[in-house]
Order: C-alpha cells, then sequence, then structure tokens
C-alpha cells in the first residue's frame, strides 16, 4: 500500500476501534497495535509525493496552532494601509519566552470555510503589504522576526495582478534582503513558489521533516515540464522538493523531525524543538550588529545555486 491506502486503512481501522465497547479489551488492543504498527511502515519509505500529500493534509496543525503555543500576548494587526485585510496573511507581535517579536505568518484553514476566509493560504498582494509593513515596524523597534511559511503559492487571480501582486512580492523580497534585524522561517507545511519566497529570506530556515519546498507545485512543474499535470509523482521525484533534498543543498538549515507516528503524535515535542532552535539563533543574533545580520542573510543566498566546474 502506498502513503494514502495506508492512511484510509488506518482510519478505518481507528472508527472500528471507536466502535468497540469497554468490554472488548483483547480487540481495542489488537486493533490499537495494528494501527500503532500500520502508522510505523507508513512513515518508513515516504516518496517525494507522499511528502506532498502530507503536507496538503487538512488536518495538519496550521499556523495559528504554532502562534499559540510558541508564542505569548500575541496581538493580531490587519491590514496594509491601502486597500484590505488579507486574512491569509496573520500577523502582530508577541513575546517569544521573554523577547517581544514580530510573527508573520501565512495561514491556512482546516474546515472548508476557514480556507474560504484565508483563501486557502494564498496570498494576495495586501497580505504581502502587510507583511512588509509589519517588518518595517520590526526593524524600527528593533525586535527579531519569525515567520510561518505554509502556502501553495501567491493568488494569480485577476484582482491580484490588477492590485500589483508582483511589486508587492518583489517589494516583500526586497525589505526581507536588507532588514536589519534578524529573521527566522519556519516551513510548517507547502512552501510554494514567490509567495513562499517572499517571507522566507531569512537567516535560518527550519523545515519540518515532512514539509515540502519548491519554485511551484508538482501539478505546475508537470504541466510545463511534461505538458501533462498527472505525472506529478514523477515530478515531485524530480523536483528536489523535501526537507532532506533542502537540507542537502544547504538551503534549509534545520530540519524537525515528525516521527513514524507523524506530526499529531508529537506536536508538543516539536513545539519544544521549535523554540529551543529559536531560542538558541535569537541568543547567537542578540551579540551581533546589524551590518552582520544583513551581511549573513546576504551570504546565505548568494550561495544558493552556485557550483563548481571541475
Amino acid at each position: 500500500m502506498n502513503y494514502l491506502e495506508t492512511k484510509n486503512k488506518i482510519i478505518e481501522l481507528k472508527n472500528e476501534l471507536n466502535a468497540l465497547n469497554e468490554n472488548q479489551f483483547i480487540e481495542f488492543q489488537n486493533l490499537k497495535n495494528e494501527i500503532a504498527e500500520l502508522q510505523k511502515k507508513c512513515y518508513e519509505s515516504l516518496t517525494p509525493w507522499d511528502r506532498v500529500s502530507i503536507a496538503r493534509e487538512m488536518d495538519r496543525p496550521k499556523a495559528m496552532d504554532y502562534i499559540r503555543l510558541l508564542f505569548t500576548d500575541f496581538i493580531e494587526f490587519h491590514g496594509d494601509y491601502y486597500f484590505g485585510d488579507d486574512q491569509s496573511i496573520v500577523g502582530g507581535i508577541g513575546y517569544f519566552n521573554e523577547t517581544p517579536v514580530t510573527v508573520i505568518a501565512q495561514a491556512k484553514g482546516k474546515t472548508l470555510d476557514e480556507n474560504l476566509k484565508r483563501n486557502f493560504g494564498a496570498t494576495n498582494p495586501e497580505g504581502f503589504r502587510k507583511a512588509k509593513r509589519l517588518a518595517l515596524q520590526a526593524e524600527k523597534f528593533k525586535r527579531p522576526i519569525i515567520t510561518i511559511v505554509d502556502t501553495s503559492g501567491a493568488y494569480p487571480g485577476k484582482g491580484a495582478e490588477e492590485r500589483g501582486q508582483s511589486r508587492a512580492i518583489a517589494e516583500s523580497l526586497m525589505i526581507f534582503s536588507n532588514i536589519k534585524v534578524p529573521v527566522i522561517a519556519i516551513v510548517i507545511g507547502e512552501g510554494g513558489s514567490g509567495g513562499a519566497l517572499a517571507l522566507s529570506v531569512a537567516n535560518k530556515i527550519i523545515m519540518l521533516e515532512n514539509a515540502v519546498y519548491s519554485i511551484l507545485s508538482p501539478e505546475g512543474f508537470a504541466s510545463i515540464l511534461f505538458k501533462d499535470a498527472t505525472r506529478v509523482v514523477e515530478s515531485a521525484n524530480k523536483m528536489k522538493l523535501t526537507s532532506y533534498d533542502l537540507k542537502e543543498k544547504e538551503i534549509v538549515d534545520e530540519i524537525i523531525i515528525e516521527g513514524p507516528l507523524g506530526i499529531h503524535e508529537r506536536f508538543k515535542d516539536i513545539i519544544n524543538e521549535i523554540s529551543k532552535y529559536i531560542d538558541k539563533q535569537l541568543a547567537f543574533y542578540s551579540k551581533k550588529d546589524e551590518k552582520y545580520i544583513v551581511n549573513d542573510r546576504y551570504n546565505k543566498f548568494r550561495k544558493i545555486g552556485a557550483f563548481k566546474n571541475e
């Protein structure tokens, strides 16, 4: 069985488990063991396409879950002072431990209604302008910036283009390239195209084990390269979009392991690991001057794609 077939089997067995009564102890234990074994096998040999499927799961923890557990006294800001409030971007200020930080996150929903409200995480230009406003405010008050990346890409609609989508992304890239405070990005699900890059020009990039990060979706890649959008599995294999591929290429700095039972079984442990990494990096950059912080980010991205002609 592939990942999706195994997952469906696990759901079926969990439904059977929930239907048992309190006297069926042996059946309960047998089903529980079978589920645990299937979960372990499910994550032992994941393909790149399997990881894309996991990254897109509706019930996977979303940005607001991370914000609630990583930060205290979070206050959300709204609007771009120009057009409106794009709810695919959640931004504001809060405390990480005792350090005031600015948080800018791409937010998807866990239900259809929430996804409609958040445009399925596809950001409009006003969302990028909101991010730009918050980043400049963070620089003014010398607050580190934590970004959370989870988008299939910027919204490609006519209205978005009319309101300056390309310019908004370009300005975001420019601002984050030159911002004089440390930026730490966390890729929690999909990191797609310029929509993701706009919030991940960072000094350090953390990536969840089963998240993906790429120039576009496997469907878009297949349409362009093969002229056949159904060849997504082959495309995902070629794109090198997994956390392990990106760590090997030194694009990602840290992988947070989700484990064989999946992210839900150890989400609090994952939050603790992210927290420790952020704490370590903020302590490091607190001792560095603005010039070092900007140059550190520049050098990180200047290396990407470099090769030696041997």
